[in-house]
């Protein structure tokens, strides 16, 4: 066992940034799981979450130098992951809006986009199929509160705004949530 994995993260990272690859690989190993069921939970899909965790680290490592150390590594690091899924879903957003456009510009017939109805198959349970409706901004922080149980304090940080829009965000996402899933938990699945 390596004497690094007792060291905080904020440390480890002032290590890596230096050349330490060990350093790297222990903190890594300590955030990719947590990272990567965070970003399951916000796209939907755990074979995109682990490509977008990669990213975030790839991204971390790259952006090294404008990090300062203030004791917030982890909410740091879930910001990469989150701007890098934001971006994601804007650039999926446009392709969704143009894509009809550019099929239809070819003379052939749109087809119906079978993603959705793709990812609807994956989904294990209606909770997380009614998470995945909530718009992004209510979402993050639903799911950093209640599946990763941050404070909001670390929530506020990771999202750049202020700890009484994440509490507003919170509430809304919840009551949002609360709406989808009573249709089903009345019966309405079939």
């Amino acid at each position: 066992m390596s004497t690094q994995t007792a060291l905080d993260d904020g440390t480890l990272f002032a290590r890596a940034r230096q050349g330490d690859a060990e350093a790297l690989t222990c903190l890594v190993d300590r955030h990719k799981d947590a990272l990567v069921n965070y970003l399951t939970r916000i796209s939907g899909c755990r074979d995109r979450a682990e490509d977008a965790a990669q990213d975030t680290f790839l991204k971390l490592i790259e952006g090294s130098r404008n990090y300062v150390e203030q004791g917030q590594w982890r909410p740091y690091l879930y910001r990469i992951a989150t701007n890098l899924v934001r971006s994601q879903q804007r650039r999926e957003h446009r392709w969704r809006v143009l894509r009809p456009k550019f099929i239809a510009g070819n003379g052939t017939r749109a087809e119906a986009p079978q993603e959705a109805a793709v990812e609807r198959r994956e989904l294990g349970s209606v909770l997380a199929q009614c998470l995945q409706e909530l718009p992004l901004k209510y979402r993050l922080p639903v799911v950093l509160r209640d599946i990763e149980d941050w404070s909001y304090a670390e929530i506020a940080e990771s999202l750049d705004c202020k700890p009484g829009t994440v509490k507003s965000r919170i509430f809304r996402g919840r009551e949002m949530l609360r709406q989808l899933v009573a249709p089903h938990w009345n019966g309405a699945l079939s």
